[in-house]
């Protein structure tokens, strides 16, 4: 059972095999709050390490799938079958078993980015979920209390009319041309695999959800400056965004994967007429907030100063005990369950849609064909 006492979901897997680091911070998730129950699975594309990964973590032989095709069909027709699927593939494998597990009436938990594409994505919207299939992106730092709470501070008019917002991810981990051993690096840097973006697909989406996510600003248009600075390497590793916004406020996003001495260096800032606030990914239970004019204050998670309910959902410890990660994506994964259950109306304006999947492929695509254009300004509503 669940830690609110409702039976646990069924869970399936595809991808996230043997080695996969994004498979098993989804595995982790998912039990966090004891939601789920992983019961299935596609784990690789290569039948034996599909096998063998499926046997390590406890699944009954008949439910070990050597693809996304049969598990659907197969799960789907079983009494006991799986209710919801996370995906956990490179970004060109998002596409068929999203299409597959809705059109068989089974939830699915998708990583970001939705697809490899723009076209992908938006024909994803044109499915016609069976039985009420529901779908969640999981743009996973928007799970962050603090970041919820920035994004009531927001909508109350805290920080007055927003007018400047910057958000920044940068890494180091692709400073050099990557070992042909290494998986992670393999794929990201694989435009078959990865899609038309590299570093901007990979973190720089993060980047512009977190933003879109608190302040709620639509976006007009983008200027955009990728470069490749490792010898080689086909797709982007740093990325230069301006951003116009519907309403006036500006925007400014770096992303970069060859910046040394950053090693998760996810951050938003957001400057209104009254007031701004700053947070750090790598220090989430601490955010600052300025009122023009006072002094600074530091808001910490669960903390002393007035916390609104969309912060607190899910705060699961007393202040002064860290929270992080892996709780950020348990977030997500917790309050689908609700939604699945039919009890999650306070949490579906909150979890990242397809709607979120297709913008951020938007995004992509409008900062790509800007940059190929010598950052040209280019609207969304021209991609």
């Amino acid at each position: 059972m669940a830690e609110n006492g409702a039976k646990r979901i069924r869970l399936g897997m595809v991808g996230g095999g043997t080695g996969a680091f994004i498979g098993y911070v989804h595995r982790v998730a998912a039990r966090i709050d004891g939601d789920y129950e992983l019961v299935a699975g596609a784990l690789s594309s290569r039948p034996e390490v599909a096998r063998e990964s499926g046997r390590n973590l406890g699944l009954a032989d008949d439910r070990i799938y050597t693809s996304y095709e049969e598990m659907a069909k197969a799960e789907a027709a079983r009494p006991d079958g799986i209710q919801a699927v996370s995906i956990v593939t490179p970004n060109h494998m998002h596409f068929g078993p999203t299409k597959a597990f809705l059109e068989a009436g089974i939830h699915v938990i998708c990583d970001k980015p939705i697809t490899s594409t723009l076209e992908d994505a938006r024909k994803l919207a044109e499915i016609k979920p069976a039985k009420g299939a529901k779908f969640l992106l999981t743009h996973n730092y928007t799970g962050y209390p603090l970041i919820r709470q920035a994004r009531e501070l927001v909508a109350s008019g805290a920080l007055g009319k927003i007018r400047v917002v910057q958000a920044e991810y940068a890494q180091d981990w692709l400073t050099e041309a990557a070992d042909e051993g290494n998986k992670q690096a393999a794929w990201r840097t694989d435009p078959a695999r990865s899609g038309a973006g590299g570093c901007i697909g990979d973190i720089g989406t993060h980047a512009y959800n977190l933003a879109r996510f608190v302040t709620g600003l639509r976006t007009e248009a983008v200027s955009a400056d990728l470069t490749a600075f490792v010898p080689g390497r086909q797709l982007d590793d740093n990325v230069h965004i301006m951003l116009r916004f519907e309403g006036g406020a500006k925007g400014m996003l770096w992303a970069s994967q060859v910046a040394v001495g950053k090693e998760n260096g996810l951050q938003l800032r957001v400057y209104g007429d009254k007031g701004g606030l700053e947070w750090s990914q790598e220090n989430p239970n601490y955010m600052w907030f300025t009122e023009f004019g006072k002094p600074r204050q530091l808001i910490t998670r669960g903390g002393s100063i007035s916390v609104p309910p969309a912060a607190s959902m899910n705060v699961r410890i007393p202040a002064g005990h860290p929270e992080g990660y892996l709780e950020a994506f348990a977030t997500l994964y917790s309050q689908f369950a609700a939604v699945i259950r039919g009890e999650g109306a306070d949490y579906e304006s909150l979890l990242p849609t397809m709607a979120d999947g297709i913008e951020g492929m938007q995004f992509i695509t409008a900062s790509v064909k800007s940059s190929q254009n010598d950052s040209k300004w280019t609207r969304f509503a021209d991609v």
